[in-house]
């Protein structure tokens, strides 16, 4: 049986110092697991819906560990290989104060970066009904960019939905010269483009909605969605037009880390699904604000009953 829907990154292990303010006081963490990638596939499966994730990780502990983890989420992690020669990657969190996280990131030269398309199992990705990328891959490596470009062709040959979360990562993208070119060539060439607004003014130069839309609409995109954090989505697509959708409110941001992620599932699977994209969107939105009140990548990410209980909690504090 193979998933609906694939993604194909890397996930590190995360150490998040146990304490607030600068890790050189911190003296204990705890250990979880992030990647954008996995994070959207474990979001689909806890709402019921198969995904499964394309990696590479060290054949060392931190790596068993992630693949053990991910596969306890239901994510199908039966084409993620073990790398002998390099590490697993990680990141470090720091909490600097309540709502405010520092990331540091210990990835260079890591097993996910050494992927080549030629050890990806192509008939499995064929299958799938969506194939989800970030612009986080392409600049892991060449053959991770190598990879995310056969991603590509695979969809388009075999008619699956392609969607792409640009996710930008200055720090990886700064030694690639054309790296606004690659997203952007990634970008036009989704079916389901979902930028954050900044991350769309950095690639167009315009943080006006409509104006965003009508290019990469017109570029062959045919669902655009662009978040734009506490205020909303706006969202527009080529067959059911466009329209906002005010974020969620909530008392307390414990951890913003994941929020995107999180979005992401909700829409992913509302399109799985053939909900209209308004609904879609919504369920996104619901998501995006439920895991930003629990620490961690996943640990906030919901079943079926929480957002149920967490709409109806809404829609009380509403009246």
């Amino acid at each position: 049986m193979y998933p609906e829907l694939v993604t194909i990154g890397e996930t590190m292990v995360v150490f998040e110092a146990a304490v607030d303010g600068p890790l050189r006081y911190a003296s204990q963490f705890n250990k979880r697991h992030g990647g954008a990638e996995s994070n959207v596939a474990i979001g689909v499966a806890r709402l019921g819906r198969s995904a499964g994730w394309i990696s590479q990780v060290g054949d060392d502990e931190l790596g068993k560990y992630l693949v053990s983890s991910i596969r306890g989420e239901g994510v199908d992690t039966s084409c993620v290989r073990y790398d002998r020669h390099y590490p697993t990657g990680l990141y470090i969190k720091e909490k600097i104060r309540e709502g405010s996280t520092q990331v540091y990131y210990y990835r260079s030269g890591s097993a996910a970066s050494r992927m080549k398309k030629e050890d990806i199992d192509w008939n499995y990705v064929r299958q799938a009904k969506m194939i989800h990328l970030t612009g986080i891959t392409p600049f892991l490596s060449e053959s991770c960019l190598d990879i995310v470009f056969e991603a590509i062709r695979m969809a388009k040959e075999n008619g699956i939905q392609l969607s792409f979360d640009p996710n930008l990562r200055f720090k990886l993208m700064k030694h690639v010269p054309n790296a606004k070119e690659i997203v952007l060539d990634i970008a036009r060439q989704a079916d389901i483009f979902m930028p954050g607004v900044d991350e769309a003014e950095y690639l167009i130069g315009t943080s006006d909605y409509k104006q965003i839309a009508d290019y990469f609409l017109q570029a062959g995109v045919s669902k655009m969605v662009i978040k734009n954090g506490s205020s909303g989505t706006y969202y527009e697509s080529v067959d059911e037009g466009a329209g906002f959708c005010p974020s969620h409110k909530v008392e307390r941001v414990t951890d913003p880390v994941g929020a995107g992620d999180g979005f992401a599932a909700g829409l992913l699977v509302g399109l799985l699904e053939q909900k209209p994209l308004k609904e879609a969107v919504e369920l996104g939105g619901i998501i995006g604000a439920m895991v930003v009140t629990v620490k961690g990548d996943v640990e906030g990410l919901p079943d079926r009953a929480s957002i149920e209980s967490f709409s109806m909690n809404q829609r009380d504090i509403l009246r």
